[in-house]
């Protein structure tokens, strides 16, 4: 195995009589030397909307090309890779068969390819995954990573269809997404990278393009190992109230469990390179025992592609009639809890204003500021500003913006369920 994984738990383990719930935020840490990544070779496939929206303006199309150029570079030798162009079906680009084999040669190949792309037709993303799940099929081994880009809606296949596709190739591979200008959805977009256990981003300027495709494609080349699952073992009569990755980024995994034995399922987290670290928060419910009284509420195992285990974790629970010790808040778990709401409270608010419902959209909106502020998130906060004005952050209270650019309100919307790092003392 190239890495090597830890498991860390964090949690007040002690509750008051009575109650059933457990709390717990695992930090997972990969660590691995560069020489020691790539033990098995990683596939790449590139997907670029080549619908006729791309031609206006006719920079959108130039800067994808360049975009495609650079992430084709920045591919390590031996990779293996395609390029796809989407319209209302989907066509590789290069090779003529199958994945490449990236070199010199061909990766020159491919930039070739590339310049010779024309935009026209319509979107169905659906079908571009389809292509990319058929390419990927024969590469078993190693990290399998899509990226896709349009800058349009999925308009000629049904929300249905798409659901279809992604339950098709969810945990065949992994994937980010990226829109180009405003005119695609958000909530479209977020559906497929949540699936393909990836991000989602807005760039509001073709300009920018390659240098956030030079930047995921080097993320992708770090991977070292893929398929990798947290599985939780809970005793009889409990239950698992959800799992999910609160950071980098927030990402429910709870109805993507797999049972793999009795009281014992799985959950994909994806593919991980060195130096990677992720927080995951667990819930789970027991059955009350008595004061003075422990259990193991969960044990957490981080599962490679083999089945071997790669680290473990335990989530306990102790009853206590010490109110000093039972009411403690744990700070990973307030803190992440916290990172929740903003991004609820952030998406219903941009609903609301959506709607026209002004006074939900201000104390929503009011809300997010308030716990920005509270839990530290800068970045969050300026996007905030952008789309309110804020007169007190720390009471959150707002006023909407009379006018506020589509791109602003679409990076506070792809950005909502980016989170800050609670600070652990590392």
């Amino acid at each position: 195995m190239a890495l090597e994984f830890a498991v860390e738990v964090f949690q007040n383990e002690y509750l008051p009589e009575g109650a059933a719930e457990v709390h717990a935020v695992l930090t997972v840490s990969a660590a691995g030397e560069p020489e020691q990544v790539a033990a098995d070779p990683a596939a790449q496939v590139l997907i670029v909307d080549a619908s006729g929206s791309m031609r206006y303006p006719p920079a959108k199309l130039a800067a994808a090309k360049r975009a495609t150029r650079v992430a084709l570079d920045a591919l390590r030798d031996g990779v293996r890779f395609a390029v796809i162009a989407g319209t209302e079906s989907a066509r590789v680009v290069y090779p003529a068969n199958g994945l490449a084999t990236a070199s010199t040669s061909s990766r020159e190949a491919a930039k070739r390819a590339v310049a010779r792309l024309t935009a026209d037709g319509g979107t169905a993303m659906g079908q571009w995954l389809l292509l990319a799940d058929r390419l990927l099929a024969d590469h078993d081994r190693g990290p399998r990573h899509v990226i896709l880009l349009t800058d349009g809606q999925n308009q000629h296949e049904t929300p249905e269809e798409l659901t279809g596709v992604l339950d098709r190739v969810a945990g065949r591979f992994t994937g980010d997404c990226r829109g180009v200008g405003t005119d695609w959805q958000v909530a479209e977009l977020r559906r497929i990278s949540e699936a393909l256990l990836g991000t989602v981003d807005i760039i509001p300027d073709p300009a920018d393009l390659a240098e956030d495709f030079r930047a995921m494609t080097a993320t992708a080349m770090e991977k070292a190992v893929a398929d990798v699952s947290l599985r939780l073992w809970t005793p009889e009569g409990a239950e698992v109230l959800y799992v999910k990755q609160v950071a980098p980024g927030l990402l429910d995994l709870s109805d993507r469990r797999a049972d793999v034995a009795e009281r014992t399922g799985e959950y994909p987290t994806g593919a991980w390179a060195g130096a990677e670290s992720r927080d995951y928060h667990v819930a789970v419910r027991v059955r009350p025992a008595e004061v003075g009284q422990r259990m193991l509420a969960a044990r957490a195992s981080l599962v490679g592609p083999d089945g071997d285990v790669l680290g473990q974790g335990r989530v306990l629970a102790a009853w206590t009639d010490d109110t000093a010790l039972s009411t403690r808040l744990s700070p990973e778990v307030a803190h992440y809890t916290g990172q929740a709401e903003l991004a609820e409270a952030i998406r219903d608010g941009l609903e609301a204003r959506k709607s026209g419902d002004v006074e939900t959209a201000t104390a929503k909106l009011g809300r997010a500021v308030r716990l920005a502020h509270e839990s530290g998130n800068a970045d969050t906060a300026k996007l905030l500003a952008k789309v309110v004005e804020v007169e007190d952050a720390p009471s959150g209270t707002v006023r909407l913006r009379a006018r506020v650019a589509d791109a602003d309100e679409m990076t506070l919307d792809t950005r909502s369920t980016v989170t800050k790092r609670v600070g652990k003392g590392r």
